[in-house]
């Protein structure tokens, strides 16, 4: 489903977000590139002080490349649930209302095609407004809390979960890595609040000039061909086993040892 969400989410008028939580991000030196005169390379300090962590909550749009960052230096429930429910409210005023009004059968027909396949699907309210946003978010227990997820499906929003092993489903840690390196590669902060605004400052200057996310390309299709593989596989009985070498050779070379023994007793 959140592979759909990234390849048909937009088409079908639901705008896809994802967010995540990066870090912690300690004051030490950081390794990186830097331009430097010729015999001169930059010298950081061995020795650093642990001077408290800085952690980066982040909102990301992959149709355009926009993402929304804020910098804390603790992530507790308290302080992601409000920045999430404030940037959210942000983005869907700014998105377009519905053009049509569907019979209420209909519409949670569209809310509930989203959790097709789960083994333990949320239990939805009598009263569902339109699907207007469509949230990747991690598997944590509490991105499932009873407020949030009531809030969610108040304002339109259908969070899809990753699956455990599945961050590499949530785009927002790829833009978190871009980020991440830009504002701290080759660099020393000596306190959160440095750590906090060269992350945040980054962010800005990346949505300057943003690039869109696409979901696909080379890995998406090993992972068809590995799901098609094993689809064969199950329907011809196989054990997933490989050789090598043609078994025909094989038995060549099997032949010729024992014949081999049978001249030499």
């Amino acid at each position: 489903m959140i592979e759909q969400a990234y390849t048909q989410g937009e088409k079908m008028g639901l705008a896809v977000w994802t967010t995540d939580q990066a870090g912690p991000f300690q004051t030490k030196p950081y390794p990186g590139y830097s331009w430097q005169p010729s015999g001169q390379p930059q010298r950081q300090a061995h020795q650093y002080i642990r001077n408290g962590t800085a952690k980066l909550l982040t909102l990301f749009h992959p149709a355009d490349g926009q993402v929304r960052v804020k910098g804390v230096t603790r992530c507790p429930n308290t302080v992601l649930h409000p920045w999430l429910k404030q940037a959210l409210t942000e983005i869907l005023t700014r998105l377009p209302q519905p053009a049509e009004v569907l019979d209420p059968s209909e519409n949670r027909a569209r809310w509930e095609m989203w959790f097709e396949g789960l083994s333990k699907r949320p239990e939805l309210p009598p009263d569902l407004p339109p699907v207007r946003l469509l949230l990747v978010i991690d598997n944590l227990a509490g991105h499932k809390s009873d407020s949030l997820v009531r809030w969610f499906f108040s304002q339109g929003i259908i969070p899809l979960y990753t699956p455990l092993g599945g961050s590499w489903l949530n785009m927002a840690e790829s833009i978190q890595r871009i980020l991440e390196r830009r504002a701290l590669d080759g660099q020393h902060p000596t306190t959160p609040t440095q750590i906090i605004d060269w992350l945040e400052t980054a962010g800005c200057s990346w949505n300057r000039d943003p690039t869109p996310f696409e979901w696909g390309g080379k890995r998406a299709a090993r992972r068809v061909r590995q799901r098609q593989r094993r689809q064969a596989l199950l329907a011809l009985g196989g054990s997933g086993a490989c050789i090598r070498r043609p078994i025909r050779r094989r038995k060549t070379i099997i032949e010729k040892w024992r014949s081999a023994c049978q001249v030499t007793h």
